[in-house]
C-alpha cells in the first residue's frame, strides 16, 4: 500500500463521523416548501436583522423564520429538538432565542443550538427579492 493512502484513511475516517448531521431522533423528516413575501404585513418584519416569523403549518410543530443580519435567514423546525413530540413541544420565539416549553431550554435562533445533545433542526432558504424559499 502506498504511503499517501496509509495516511489518507485516518482522514477519511474522521470525515465519515455524523456527529453534526441534521437528523434528530425526535423530529421527523417532512418534505414541503413554503414561499414568504416579505411584502405581506405577516411576514415584512423579516426585512430587517433578528426578526422572525412563526409558521405553523410545514414541518412537525410549524417553522420559525429567522433575519440574521438583514441579508441571510436561518429556518428551524419549531419542534423542540430534545422531546418527543407532545403538546408542549412547539418552541416560543423570544427575541433571538427559540424556548421549549417542555423544559425551558433556550435555542439561538443564529446557530439552532442549546446546551442539549440536540441542535434545532435546520431547513433550507433561498432568497429571490422579496420572496423567502424554505423548504426540506
Amino acid at each position: 500500500m502506498s504511503k499517501p493512502l496509509l495516511i489518507a484513511i485516518p482522514f477519511f475516517i474522521n470525515c465519515s463521523n455524523n456527529e453534526n448531521s441534521n437528523t434528530n431522533p425526535y423530529i421527523p423528516n417532512y418534505n414541503f416548501s413554503i414561499e414568504l413575501n416579505t411584502n405581506l404585513p405577516t411576514y415584512s418584519t423579516l426585512k430587517y436583522a433578528s426578526n422572525s416569523v412563526y409558521y405553523p403549518d410545514a414541518g412537525a410543530r410549524g417553522i420559525i423564520v429567522f433575519n440574521t443580519n438583514g441579508n441571510t435567514y436561518n429556518a428551524f423546525d419549531a419542534a423542540c429538538p430534545n422531546q418527543e413530540l407532545s403538546s408542549c413541544s412547539t418552541m416560543t420565539i423570544k427575541g433571538i432565542n427559540a424556548i421549549c416549553a417542555c423544559d425551558s431550554k433556550e435555542y439561538s435562533l443564529f446557530t439552532g443550538l442549546g446546551n442539549m445533545q440536540y441542535p434545532m433542526k435546520q431547513y433550507r432558504v433561498e432568497v429571490n427579492g422579496n420572496i423567502i424559499r424554505v423548504y426540506n
